[in-house]
């Protein structure tokens, strides 16, 4: 692959000497053209010098956020900049998430094997979405238990026979819903009885005969207990 030119942000001199020393020994292409500890030394640079790859990390000066602001405007000024991002932020998932909405084309974490010559070079050649290992490894943890909580979900619709209106009713309740108010809903086209009577219904079916004062607190945590209900899907329908 040809040279390319490379500007670091870090604001760690211990981890940037780290840094430098990766590129120095492992990518032999890449051509360090500056360093900058913070927001304000990298535009300077930039105005000298516009690099081909700017290797970010996101905690900076003490702020968690700062790289994600930063990423977001070398997208707008510099759009064929390319973005890395090297981030000690090992467990601010949001983060990760806000900096890939900002335009980074991948994020390496500075755990397990840190960076390495193929990320950057994935990056170089186009790619987006480009992780290292540790990072991947949280991702697949991640997707595997969505996965599986999908699957008992689905499971549990089937062995307890809930429909939608069983969902939309337990939701609600989650979300501190009255029966007056669920009966409101255009979505639930039922009078107060008749959902009194459903939850009622809902209570056999999830607690079969042992349902001795079960109110609805109680009706929605079993929901949850049986994946039901989720957690990260827990929206009210328009009213």
């Amino acid at each position: 692959m040809e040279k390319f030119k490379v500007i670091i942000v870090e604001d760690v001199k211990l981890e940037l000497k780290g840094t430098e020393e990766i590129f120095r020994n492992d990518i032999p292409e890449a051509e360090i053209i500056g360093t900058a500890q913070n927001e304000h030394d990298l535009w300077l640079l930039l105005k000298e010098n516009e690099p081909d790859l700017v290797l970010l990390d996101l905690g900076l000066g003490g702020s968690t956020t700062v790289g994600v602001d930063i990423c977001r405007t070398l997208r707008k000024r510099y759009p064929q900049v390319h973005v890395l991002i090297f981030t000690g932020e090992i467990l601010n998932e949001k983060l990760w998430v806000d900096v890939l909405d900002a335009g980074a084309d991948g994020i390496c974490l500075k755990s397990g094997e840190l960076l390495t010559k193929g990320e950057v070079m994935n990056v170089m050649s186009g790619k987006k979405m480009v992780f290292n290992q540790p990072i991947l490894e949280k991702i697949l943890q991640r997707f595997r238990r969505s996965v599986l909580d999908d699957v008992k979900r689905q499971e549990s619709i089937l062995d307890y026979d809930i429909d939608e209106y069983d969902e939309r009713l337990l939701r609600h309740l989650a979300l501190g819903y009255t029966k007056d108010m669920i009966a409101n809903l255009r979505s639930m086209p039922f009078g107060v009885k008749s959902i009194e009577k459903r939850q009622n219904d809902l209570v056999a079916r999830l607690f079969g005969e042992d349902r001795t004062g079960i109110n609805a607190t109680r009706l929605v945590t079993r929901a949850f207990e049986l994946h039901i209900l989720n957690i990260d899907n827990l929206e009210p329908d328009e009213d």
